[in-house]
This record gives structure tokens, sequence and C-alpha cells, in this order.
């Protein structure tokens, strides 16, 4: 191994040594770690378990360039980088594999993830932010893979936007815009669409990223061969390097095992991206993973026994200590001690992480055994419910889920039975469910003062004579105040900047607020969102546009396995208060049918998604949301931007409460559920109704996450008795959800008389044109004789067969 010392000028050899020491006790640490790990998974303490060994090394430069106030979006190898940082502790790492549900003692997760999946907390205990900029950070991981990647865009952004943009108010977020965001992605990994939608984004954009490929050339099990081109992503990406005419990337390639090179490349990677805002990436070549690639398999079953011996030689904390010896960094008693001394640590790490771990299930175990052989010595079944009392016992290391199944498999042996005993271990259950549920459910949704459903509303208020405007208008001129009074917020999309988006709802903004603000972006629906989500994360207001709600779909993982679980998967640690505007509904053709909202709301749980009919209202949740902490899709109607609204006089102010339905028109025989583009065309039915006879009440769903909170609709249903949704989702889509509710959460069933009915588009995509829509949607003839039908079967002889 080449012999290169560590330039030393700021520091006494004797510091540096120390430094160095340091470090390879923390890889020692690290590895042991992941030595011990596996063997609690494959002994049966933890479920599943995939480790950062072979990392280590890498890890340790890469944390000596982070500084406070820079950010981490990285994957679950990282956990060197932690350590090193002192982010992760060895107690806290098994609390992750045990999967321990107390956010103190496992303060990743909360037991949420499996282990490896890190994260700090960006929150105080109220909600509100901590200072970002005196803290190392790390936005939570998640498991998909390059899923980071999009996110990783957004935090570095919001530097750049921290650097560029006056008026923002950056203490706890920014100083200067100096941070860096900081990835991580394994070698295979590249091999994603996200990985090669971030990385052209940064380069376009500029802004200061660096991103860490660890390559120990296999992915899982297949070679690199079958991943990459030229099995080499720093060859492949060589025509990003930026050059005298052209931006682009610094790349630098790097072995992993070469502790004073990694030094010496990350602390370049660090200055350039963090001084200029360039992005960098660090190719970490000849890598290993000792362990293969988790606990579900072993790897010698794909390497050949070469390949294993090399991988042997090359360990990257081997090659460290071969390094330290031959420099006179250390003897071989003292590295010998440091090893010996990581052994003990990690194991009484572990010991004190499981004891934390059993701790409270011992206790309840306890409990829950006396309250059963109470209830045993009393009842008439108690052939029955001893063995229950005996195989609890009989269990040394109970986990929760075991201690409340044997008490709740009890109450079928005396559900007819009356005795204290009994009521005893009934509370004892209700108690431990409801205390225990929070642990695994909490947090899907902001439950601090200003989450979403807090604010009240405030309606829209008319000069007495208010100007008949397209809606396009009504949204532009709210945009105008939302960027006037929140210098924080701006938008992006494709072409949400120059032409003021494709509907003109933001016509002539850029010139007034500028194209950091207002601004276009890519064909790349995924990173237009990692974008919306990096900065929310840091403090900024962003407006993510997806053009149209079709094109949701490219963006939809991102959606679900990020932003909808980010404030649940940190257990209201961490939030992204992102909105997300886009537009469907009644179009026409295929790819451009707008209408997948039944995908979307089984997917998107943890953000709202807002469904308003005209632009006020869509105007009205922008401002909401604006005075939340909450993400939110908002789905404008496509067909509404030229339609005539009153112009309000309260701009920027009037909002529409979420999770509230509006009744729009009552009537006494028939409840019609709509939301939309489609709730226009039920309104104008509604009318028509009247000329036969047939007063329906019409209610307006407005948010169908979440949905009608003061279960408004069942009022209306217990005064006309009888129900129809109608929606241009699918059958079975959307129209089923809101069904579902009506009858099983608000309880409506008890006052049908007929039948709830469902009135939905075809099965299949629309067709395309006006007849296409006719055809694949529901109509307003459609409507009207849905409706008559219904009426028909209760009195044909008022209402004879239409035909």
């Amino acid at each position: 191994m080449e012999e290169k010392v560590l330039e030393k000028t700021d520091i006494s050899f004797a510091e540096f040594k120390a430094q160095v020491i340091k470090d390879y006790t923390t890889a020692v640490v690290s590895r042991e770690c992941s030595l011990l790990g596996r063997r609690e998974v494959l002994t049966g303490k933890a479920k599943f378990g995939i480790f950062g060994d072979g990392k280590e090394v890498p890890q340790l430069a890469m944390a000596k360039a982070f500084k406070n106030g820079d950010f981490r979006s990285g994957y679950y190898r990282d956990q060197t980088f932690m350590m090193a940082l002192d982010l992760l502790s060895v107690e806290e790492f098994f609390a992750g594999l045990y999967a321990n549900t107390d956010i103190e003692k496992e303060p990743m997760a909360g037991g949420r993830q499996m282990g490896g999946h890190f994260g700090t907390h960006s929150l105080n205990e109220d909600g509100t932010w901590k200072n970002l900029t005196q803290q190392p950070n790390s936005s939570a991981d998640i498991s998909p893979t390059a899923g980071q990647m999009p996110r990783l865009l957004g935090l570095a952004q919001a530097s750049k936007i921290y650097r560029n943009v006056e008026g923002i108010a950056a203490e706890n977020f920014s100083v200067s815009g100096n941070e860096v965001a900081w990835g991580t992605i394994g070698n295979a990994s590249t091999s994603e669409g996200l990985f090669w939608e971030t990385i052209n984004a940064a380069g376009v954009m500029q802004v200061p990223m660096v991103i860490s490929v660890w390559d120990d050339e296999y992915g899982i099990s297949v070679p690199a061969k079958y991943q990459t081109t030229k099995e080499n992503i720093s060859e492949i990406l060589k025509g990003f390097q930026r050059d005298e005419e052209n931006d682009g990337y610094e790349i630098i390639v790097v072995k992993g095992w070469n502790y004073p090179e990694l030094m010496e490349a990350y602390q370049k990677a660090g200055q350039i991206s963090r001084e200029q805002h360039i992005p960098v990436l660090i190719h970490v070549i000849e890598l290993t993973q000792p362990q293969g690639h988790s606990t579900s398999g072993s790897h010698e079953r794909y390497k050949s026994e070469a390949r294993l011996q090399w991988e042997k030689e090359t360990d990257c904390n081997v090659k460290m200590r071969e390094w330290m010896l031959a420099n006179d960094i250390a003897t071989e008693d003292e590295l010998t001690q440091i090893e010996k001394d990581a052994k003990k640590t990690v194991r009484d790490g572990k010991k004190a992480a499981w004891k934390a771990f059993t701790e409270q299930p011992l206790q309840q175990k306890k409990v829950v055994v006396d309250l059963l052989q109470q209830v045993a010595n009393t009842s008439s079944n108690k052939n029955f419910i001893q063995p229950l009392v005996d195989e609890l016992s009989n269990i040394k290391e109970p986990q929760k889920f075991e201690v409340l199944r044997t008490a709740r498999k009890a109450l079928k042996y005396i559900y007819q039975e009356t005795s204290e005993a009994k009521t005893n271990l009934v509370n004892w259950i209700n108690t431990f469910q409801e205390d225990t549920q929070p642990e695994y459910s909490s947090h899907l949704h902001s439950e601090q003062d200003n989450n979403a459903l807090s604010i009240a509303e405030v309606a829209p208020a008319y000069d007495e004579n208010a100007k008949m405007v397209d809606g396009r208008i009504v949204l532009r001129e709210n945009f105008d105040k939302i960027f006037t009074n929140h210098p924080e917020a701006l938008i992006f999309g494709e072409d949400t900047g120059n032409i003021g988006d494709v509907n003109q709802g933001l016509e002539g903004l850029q010139e007034k607020y500028g194209d950091l603000r207002i601004a276009d972006a890519g064909i790349r629906e995924a990173t237009i969102l990692g974008q919306g989500i990096g900065m929310a994360m840091r403090g900024l207001r962003p407006i993510a546009e997806i053009q149209y709600l079709d094109y949701i779909m490219y963006a939809l993982q991102i959606m679900t396995d990020d932003l909808a679980t980010l404030h649940y998967r940190t257990k209201g640690k961490q939030k992204a208060p992102l909105i997300v505007r886009t537009r469907g509904h009644r179009l026409e053709g295929i790819w451009h049918s707008g209408s997948q909202m039944g995908g979307l709301v089984h997917l998107l749980r943890g953000i709202h998604v807002l469904v308003p009919r005209n632009m006020t209202k869509a105007a009205g949740f922008y401002n909401t949301l604006l005075e939340s902490d909450e993400p939110a899709l908002i789905v404008e109607c496509l067909n509404g931007y030229r339609l005539k609204e009153k112009l309000p006089n309260n701009l920027g102010e009037f909002k529409t409460p979420i999770g509230v339905v509006e009744t729009v028109k009552e009537g006494n025989d028939i409840t019609l559920v709509s939301y939309g583009s489609t709730l226009r065309i039920v309104e104008d039915v509604a009318k028509e109704l009247l000329e036969v006879g047939i007063d329906a009440e019409v209610i307006d769903v407005q948010s169908l996450l979440p949905f009608d909170i003061h279960h408004d609709i069942v009022k209306s249903v217990e005064k006309t008795n009888r129900l129809l949704v109608i929606d241009e989702d699918v059958p079975g889509g959307a129209s089923a959800y809101i069904v579902q509710e009506i009858l099983e959460k608000q309880n409506a069933y008890r006052f049908l008389d007929s039948k709830p009915q469902t009135l939905t588009a075809k099965e299949h995509r629309p067709a395309y044109g006006t007849d296409g829509d006719y055809f694949s949607k529901p109509s307003a003839e459609d409507i009207f004789e849905k409706v008559y039908s219904i009426f028909n079967e209760v009195n044909p002889e008022q209402f004879p067969s239409l035909r």
C-alpha cells in the first residue's frame, strides 16, 4: 500500500495521530456492530439486518468534511458516518435492530423502520424547527433503492435559494447558503432511473451536492457487468465533467481503502461544492462487503474463492490498520487493544439495548400472568385458561404482542362470566392497547397546533360590484399575494416559469419574483417532487407543480415512499410541508385522463388530497396549507381555468377548510356526492331533476384525504334516506372509498331506504375526443338516468321507466 501521510499544516503530529486513532476506533466499533448485529438476527432477536461493513473508512472521510448545517441523504450502509459524527451510539444501533419504540432510545425511527435507516431530529417537542445550522443533519432514510436521490437534490437546492434569494428568514436553516447536501448510494443502485434523473438535474441546476457511490462491484448477488455499462459509473459519467466552457460535475475517483487519499478527496469535494455550488461525484472503488448484502443470505454462494480472498486482503479496515503501522501512527499492541476494547464496547451496548427493549414487556408479563391466574381461579373454564397462564409464564423474554395476545385469548373463555378478575383483565387490555397503539400509529399527520385541520375557514369576501374573471385570474392574483407575503415560498415545474404555467395561473410572476422563485424545470417529475421534499425539510415553502395529474405517476414512488411517510417514520421528528400542485379531471385521452384518484387515495396516506371544484376553492387551499405544517396534493380542475368566477377582495387571506364538505344545493329526496369537475355537472343535473319532482341535495367532497371530518354527509342521508356517489375514476376507485367512509365510519346505512350506489367512469381509460369523454365518463344524462332509476325502483307509478 502506498505510504502517503496526510498533510499536517494546522495540527501537530501528536494531534494528527490522535485523530487517526479515534477514526480507527470508530471503524472497528462499527465493524463489530455489523458482525454482532448479524448474529442477533440469526438468533432471532432481530428480524432483519443490513449493515455498513466494508464501507467504514470512506465514511470516516465523509464525516470529516461534513459540517454543521449540512444534510445527508443516504442509505442503509452509512452507520460508520453516523457514529463518526456522534449521531449514533452502539446502544442506539442495536435499539434500531430490535425496533425499540422509545424515540429517546431509538432516535432514528422509534422502531418504525428496520435498523440502518438513519435520521436526526429537525423539530423540537412542540413541532417548531430546531436551529439546523448548529447541528449535523441527516434526512430520514428510506429503503427503496435510489429513493434518496430526488430528496438530495432539494436539500442541495435549498442552499442555492438561501444564498441568492433575499428576504427569507434563514436563521434556523442556512448561513449564506454554505451548506452541502451529501448523498450516498451503492454502485448497483446507480442503475435506477432516479439516480440518473437526479444526476442530470443537479448538473443543470448547479447545486452544492456531493454524491458518494460506494462501489463493491455487486448489487446483491449480481456483479457490476450486469449493472453498469463498462462496469464503471464514473467512466460513463465523464460527459458530465465540467470544463472551462460548460457547467457540470467535478468527478473524483478514489480507492475506498486508502485513508489519506480519501481524506484529501472529501475535503476537496466539500470545499468545491460549498464555495462554488458545484455538484461533485465521488466514485469510491475497491470496496468490499464482508458479510454479503444482508442477513437474508451468504455471499459465499455467488462470489468466487479468489474474490473472497481479495476482499479479505483489501478490506478497508485491514488496509487502514496496515497504513497506521507503516506510518508509526500506532503499535501492534495499541491496535490490538483498540480492537479488544471495541468488542467489549459493542457487547455492552448490545446488552444494554436488549435490556431496554425487553424491560416493559417483562413488567407487563408479570402483571398479566397475575391477572390471568386470578381469572383462571374464579372461572368455570380454568382448564382452558391455565394453559395460557403457563404458556406466558414460560416465555423468558416476551415481546409486547405476546403479552397482549395471551390476555386477549382468554376473553373467549369468560365472555359469559362476570367477576372482578375479568373486569381487571379487560381494563388492562383496553389501557395497554390504548397506550401502546400510538407507538406504532402516531404522527401519520402533524399533531401540532398548526396542523392543516386546525386552520379555520376564512370565506372569500367580495366587493359589491366584484368583477367576473377567468378562474385562472383568481389563482394568479392569489399566488401574487402568496409570493409577496411569504418570501420563503417558491414554485417550480414544467412550463411554470417563463410562460406562467400552461394555463396562465402564474402569468407574469417570474418577471416580478425572479427565476429562482418562479422556476422552470425539466421534464423530470420524480426530481421535481424531490426538490420540493428537500427544500421543505430545510424550512422553505415550496410548491412543486406536476403539469397534469397523470404525470403524478412518474413521481408516485417518491410521494408514497418518502413524502407521505416522512413525519410518520421519524415519529414526528422531521417534516416536509410540501404543496404539490397539479391539474386534472374531464381531460380526454388515455394518457391525459386525469382521474386516477382511488389509487392516489390509497397510496398517499400521510398527504392531504384536495379536489377543489373551482379556482377560488383551490386558492383557499393554498392559503390554508401555507399556514400549516403538512404536505398536500391539490388537483385543480383543468376545465375550470376559463370559467368565470368572482374576484375576491381578500386575496391571500381567505382559506378553504381541509376535511370539510360543502352542501352546494339543499334537497330532501336523495344525497348526491361528488367533487371536482364532475361536481359542476351534478349541480346542473340537480336542476333538471326538479323538473321531474326529485329534489336532490348536492354535496361537494372538496377533500378526499381527510374525508368529511365533521360527518356532515350522514346528516344529509338521515334527511334524504338515499345516497349516490358520482365520480369519474374507475369503478371501485375513489367512489368505493367514499362509500366506505359514509356507510362504515359515519354509519349512514342506518338511514338508507334504498341501496347506496355509485356512478363512475368505465373500467377502461377514457377514449380521446369529446365523444370519447361522453362515452367514457359520467355524463349529465348518465347522472339524471341513474338518479331517476333509483326513484323508479321506489315508486314506479310516479317515476315510470324512461326507456
